[in-house]
């Protein structure tokens, strides 16, 4: 695995502990929506995004070649 990807999941999982929302439900963000909330979608969508960017860059393609080849090769 690519170094970078690693510290991509350090610092995703440092962001992960929200604690500086915890005892906050203002400001509202587009009016309705508490911060803390906010917040976790926003984390939800780059939780996706870095899905993405393991899947493509760290997924082991000798995992692909096993998986093709056809039995008894």
């Amino acid at each position: 695995m690519k170094p970078y990807i690693l510290l991509l999941l350090a610092i995703y999982y440092v962001l992960h502990q929200d604690f500086w929302n915890w005892t906050e439900a203002r400001p509202l963000v587009f009016g309705f929506l508490p911060i803390g909330l906010a917040y976790h979608a926003l984390y939800a969508m780059g939780a996706a995004a870095l899905m993405v960017v393991l899947v493509k860059y760290a997924w082991p393609e000798r995992l692909e070649h096993w998986a093709d080849k056809e039995p008894g090769e």
